[in-house]
C-alpha cells in the first residue's frame, strides 16, 4: 500500500522593503566556500545544475533508499508567494540552498529548514523560465552566476551581493558583442546556467522562433572581471567551416542557433558539449537553403578554446523545431568487451544518440535515411535526415487512425473526423500549405529540458517522455497594416494567425483586453512570460498598432468610422511587410531586416520623431546621402561600417524607386549577389500557422494513451529495460482510466538507493520514487502546484533530503503559486 503524503504549506515571510538584498538573521549560516566535498559521510551537496557538470542527475547517496522511502514526510517548504513558473534545480553548498522565484529573485535559505537568508532582487520583473544557477570556487573564494532577463550577475554567495569587479558592477549584459546596431532592442536570455570550467563561464542563451534574433554564439567569460575569453560562431563567417552549409551571406541576415539547454562538461578531457537549437524562421527555410551547420547541431568543443573538435547534426535544415532538447548526459559504456566514455544526447522526436564522446563516433548506427521534399514554393528540405538504429524511440512515431483516442464515443468521432483532414506521415514530412501536418509526438517531445538520469555505476538511462500529437502548417503571408504585420511577424508563430492559440501552453489572445490590463499586455510584450521571449523592439507606432490588432483582429484603418487611425492610413502609405519585395530585393530585404527595421519597423514607418519613416526616402534624398548616413551614422543612428558596397547596395534598391537611382552596375552585381546564393524567388512568402495540440473538444489529448512516460534503457546494448506510464489526470482516474500518463516537464535523478525520483506531471502534481531496477512505483507524494523542474538530493549533517520546485504556471484551471518542497525520513 502506498503512503500519499499530502502537503500543507509553511508561510515563511520574506522581508518586505523594496531593497535589493533582504536578510534573515541564521546564526548557524555557514559561508558557501565552506562546503564539504561531494564524498562526504554526513554532508553531499548539489552543487551544479542537475547535481554534476556531466549532466547525469546522478547522487551516491543512499539514506533514502528502496527499503525505506515509502517513509518520507515533508521536513521544511519554502512558500515564495508568488506566481508564475518555476523551473529551478536548485544549488545545494554546504548548508545553503540557492535558487529563484517565479519573478527570478535569486534566494538563499537553510538547507535543513527552507529559512530565508538572503534574497537578491534584480530590479527587472521577469517571468523567464530559470532552470538554475552556476557556483565557482577556488576553496578560498566563491562567486554565484545568476541569470535574469539578458543580464548575468556575479553574486556573493554568502550576502547575496553583487560583485562588483564583474562585468559592469557586477552584471554582464549577454546582447553585447552579438550585434552592431542596437543591442538593447534584442531578446536573449540566460534561462539554463552556464558551466564552469578552470575561471571561465560558459553560456549560450535563449533566443527568439522568429526574426529578429541574434546569433547564437557560444561564449566563455572570465569568471572574475566579466572579460570574453573566447567565442565560437555556430553560425560561420566566411572563411569558417560550415560556411558552406548556407546561402552566401547568410550569416549577416539569419541568426538564432543557439543553445538554450544547457551543456556539459567532460573536466577531465576539458571538452564541453554543447547540444544547439534550429536556426529563424524555424518552419520556412527558404532564406537558409543548406544544412545549415551548426544548427541542430551536438558540438564538442574544447573547453580552454572554444575550438571545435567534433559534431553530429541531428537535424539537417530544420523546419520542424527539432532543437535539442536537453544537455547531453556523460556516461561510460561497456560493448564488445571494450569500455568507452560515451555520451548520450535525447530528441523531442523520441531519439536517443550515443557516441564516444572523445572521437564523435556513434556506439550504436545511425542511418541517413530519405525523407519527402518539401512542396512548399522557395523550400528545399534535405534529402536525408540521420536515424539512429538503437536504441529504439522511447516515442511513438507514426500517427494512424487505430491509434486516436477512445476515451468517449464523441471523443472519438471527433478525433476521426480531424484526423481525416492531416496529413499523417512520420517523423521529417515537410508543412504544406494545404493542410495540417501531424507532429508525433509533438512540438514539446519526446525528451524535454529536464533532461535524462544516468547510473553511472550500471550505463542505464533514464528518460521522461511526453508522448501526444501535434499538428503545424504554412498559411499564405498577406500584407497589411502595422498591427497585423507585427503580430504575424511576432506572434503568430505560437498564437496562431487567428489569435486562438493551442491553450494552455499557447493562450489564446481573443479577448485578452479584457484579462490583462494595457500596461499588463505591454509589461509581458517587452519582458517576455514564460515560455514567450520579450520582444524589446515592439515600441511606439508599432506598439500602438499592435495593441489595436490584439483587441480587434484588424487594423486601425479596417474599424468602423470614427475609430482611431492608424499613422499609415494617415500617411497614405500603404503597408507591405518587409518579406514583400521583388526577387531582386531579396538580399536587401534581409539585410533591412537584419540591421534597420529594429527602429525603422518592418513596415518602413519608423516611429516619428524618434525614428524617421523610410517609406520613399529615395525620392526625398539622394542616394549619396543616404549611403553616408548608413556609413558614417547620424543622429541616433549608428555607423554600419562592416556592410559591404554590394550590401548598402541592395538595401538601397529594398529601399524603393529612386529619383537618382544606384547604376545599372551596381543592380546586376547585387542580382548575382541574390542569385549565387540559393535564395528563393519569393520572399517569406508563407508563415507558421502556430504550434496545435491535437486535443479532444475537453481538453484531452485526441491519440490513445500512453499520454507520457518514464523510460529505462541499458546503454550498454541499447535495449529497454522498463517502460511506465508517467502521471494522469485526476479527474480522469476518478472515473476508472488510471496510469493513462500526461505532459511532464523536468526530470528525473537516480541514486545509488536505487530509486528514480521525479515529479514533471502537470495535472496530478506529484512526486514519485520508482525502482530503478524494475520501474516500480514506491512512492508518491501530492505537491501543493506541479513539480515541472528536476528535483535535488543532499544531506546536510547526516541527513538526506530530496527537494522540488512546484509551481501552478502550466494548469491555471488550479491554485496558483509558487514553492519549494523538501522530503526526508522522519
Amino acid at each position: 500500500m502506498l503512503q500519499i503524503v499530502k502537503i500543507r504549506l509553511t508561510t515563511i515571510a520574506l522581508a518586505a522593503a523594496a531593497v535589493t538584498i533582504y536578510w534573515s538573521p541564521i546564526q548557524h549560516l555557514r559561508p558557501a566556500y565552506a562546503a564539504e566535498t561531494h564524498g562526504s559521510k554526513t554532508s553531499s551537496g548539489w552543487t551544479a545544475y542537475n547535481g554534476q557538470q556531466t549532466g547525469d542527475h546522478y547522487s551516491p547517496l543512499t539514506q533514502i533508499n528502496r527499503t525505506n522511502v515509502a517513509k518520507l514526510k515533508v521536513a521544511w517548504t519554502y512558500d515564495t508567494h508568488e506566481e508564475g513558473g518555476l523551473q529551478t534545480n536548485p544549488l545545494i553548498i554546504g548548508h545553503t540552498l540557492f535558487a529563484y522565484t517565479p519573478s527570478q529573485k535569486v534566494v538563499a535559505l537553510d538547507a535543513t529548514s527552507g529559512e530565508v537568508v538572503w534574497t537578491f532582487d534584480p530590479g527587472t520583473p521577469g517571468h523567464q523560465p530559470t532552470r538554475g544557477l552556476s557556483y565557482w570556487t577556488d576553496g578560498k573564494r566563491s562567486i554565484l552566476f545568476a541569470g535574469a532577463l539578458t543580464n548575468l550577475y556575479a553574486l556573493d554567495p554568502a550576502t547575496g551581493k553583487l560583485i562588483p569587479t564583474f562585468g559592469d558592477n557586477g552584471k554582464i549584459d549577454l546582447r553585447k558583442g552579438l550585434t552592431t546596431g542596437d543591442y538593447s532592442k534584442e531578446f536573449a536570455a540566460l534561462t539554463t546556467p552556464g558551466v564552469i570550467y578552470k575561471d571561465m563561464i560558459i553560456v549560450g542563451f535563449r533566443a527568439p522562433e522568429a526574426e529578429p534574433a541574434l546569433h547564437g554564439d557560444i561564449r566563455a567569460f572570465d569568471v572574475h572581471t566579466g572579460a570574453l575569453r573566447w567565442s565560437f560562431h555556430t553560425i560561420p563567417l566566411p572563411g569558417e567551416e560550415g560556411y558552406e552549409t548556407w546561402p552566401k551571406d547568410a550569416w549577416k541576415v539569419t541568426g538564432a542557433a543557439n543553445n538554450w539547454t544547457g551543456m556539459s562538461l567532460d573536466e577531465k578531457r576539458g571538452i564541453i558539449y554543447v547540444p544547439t537549437g534550429s536556426a529563424v524562421n524555424d518552419f520556412y527555410g527558404y532564406d537558409r537553403i543548406g544544412d545549415d551547420l551548426y544548427a541542430n547541431t551536438l558540438l564538442a568543443l574544447d573547453a580552454n578554446t572554444g575550438k571545435k573538435l567534433w559534431h553530429f547534426q541531428g537535424v539537417h535544415h530544420d523546419i520542424w523545431d527539432r532543437d535539442f532538447p536537453s544537455p547531453p548526459a556523460l556516461l561510460t559504456v561497456h560493448v564488445d568487451g571494450k569500455s568507452i566514455d560515451a555520451i548520450a544526447q535525447p530528441t523531442k522526436q523520441g531519439f536517443l544518440y550515443v557516441f564516444d564522446r572523445t572521437t564523435g563516433k556513434p556506439i550504436f548506427p545511425v542511418d541517413e535515411r530519405s525523407f519527402p521534399a518539401s512542396t512548399v514554393p522557395g523550400e528545399k528540405t534535405s534529402p536525408t535526415q540521420p536515424v539512429p538504429l538503437l536504441p529504439e524511440p522511447y516515442a511513438r512515431q507514426l500517427l494512424t487512425a487505430d491509434m486516436l483516442t477512445n476515451r468517449t464515443p464523441e471523443a472519438h468521432a471527433w478525433a476521426e473526423k480531424e484526423f481525416r483532414s492531416f496529413r499523417s506521415g512520420g517523423q521529417f514530412v515537410p508543412f504544406s500549405v494545404d493542410k495540417q501536418t501531424v507532429v508525433f509526438p509533438g512540438f514539446d517531445g519526446g525528451a524535454e529540458w529536464g533532461g535524462p538520469a544516468v547510473d553511472p555505476r550500471t550505463g542505464v538511462i533514464y528518460i521522461n517522455a511526453n508522448d501526444i500529437a501535434w499538428t503545424g502548417g504554412l498559411a499564405e503571408n498577406k500584407p497589411g497594416g502595422v498591427g497585423s504585420t507585427v503580430y504575424q511577424s511576432q506572434c503568430a508563430l505560437c498564437h496562431g494567425g487567428d489569435r486562438r492559440g493551442s491553450p494552455p501552453a499557447f493562450p489564446t489572445l481573443i479577448d485578452i483586453d479584457k484579462r490583462l490590463s494595457e500596461a499588463a499586455i505591454i509589461d509581458v510584450i517587452h519582458n517576455g512570460k514564460g515560455r514567450m521571449p520579450s520582444f524589446p523592439n515592439v515600441t511606439d507606432t508599432r506598439l500602438d498598432a499592435l495593441l489595436d490588432y490584439l483587441k480587434t483582429g484588424r487594423d486601425p484603418e479596417t474599424v468602423d468610422s470614427g475609430a482611431h487611425v492608424s499613422t499609415a492610413s494617415a500617411q497614405g502609405a500603404t503597408i507591405k511587410p518587409v518579406s514583400a519585395g521583388n526577387p531582386s530585393e531579396i538580399v536587401g530585404a534581409k539585410l533591412y531586416q537584419k540591421n534597420c527595421a529594429i527602429c525603422h519597423g518592418d513596415d518602413l514607418l519608423g516611429a516619428p520623431s524618434n525614428y524617421p519613416a523610410l517609406v520613399g526616402v529615395r525620392f526625398r534624398l539622394d542616394d549619396k546621402t543616404i549611403l553616408n548616413n548608413i556609413r558614417s551614422g547620424k543622429g541616433r543612428m549608428p555607423a554600419f561600417k562592416k556592410l559591404t558596397d554590394a550590401d548598402t547596395s541592395a538595401i538601397l534598391r529594398f529601399l524603393g524607386d529612386s529619383a537618382m537611382p544606384i547604376t545599372a552596375e551596381a543592380n546586376a552585381s547585387s542580382k548575382r549577389e541574390a542569385e549565387s546564393s540559393g535564395e528563393p524567388a519569393v520572399m517569406a512568402k508563407y508563415q507558421f500557422t502556430g504550434y496545435r495540440k491535437f486535443l479532444d473538444p475537453d481538453g484531452y489529448p485526441a491519440i490513445a494513451p500512453p499520454w507520457g512516460t518514464l523510460n529505462a534503457i541499458d546503454l550498454n546494448t541499447g535495449k529497454y529495460l522498463w517502460k511506465v506510464p508517467l502521471g494522469e489526470y485526476p479527474e480522469l482516474a476518478a472515473k476508472g482510466m488510471k496510469n493513462t500518463g500526461s505532459e511532464n516537464y523536468g526530470g528525473p535523478v537516480v541514486t545509488a538507493g536505487g530509486l528514480v525520483i521525479i515529479a514533471s506531471t502537470i495535472y496530478d502534481r506529484k512526486i514519485r520514487a520508482f525502482d530503478s531496477s524494475s520501474g516500480q512505483l514506491l512512492w508518491e507524494a501530492e505537491l501543493p502546484f506541479a513539480g515541472n523542474a528536476t528535483p535535488a538530493t543532499y544531506m546536510v549533517d547526516g541527513k538526506q533530503y530530496v527537494v522540488i520546485a512546484a509551481s501552478g504556471a502550466r494548469d491555471r484551471k488550479r491554485p496558483q503559486g509558487g514553492a519549494y518542497v523538501a522530503f526526508a525520513l522522519p
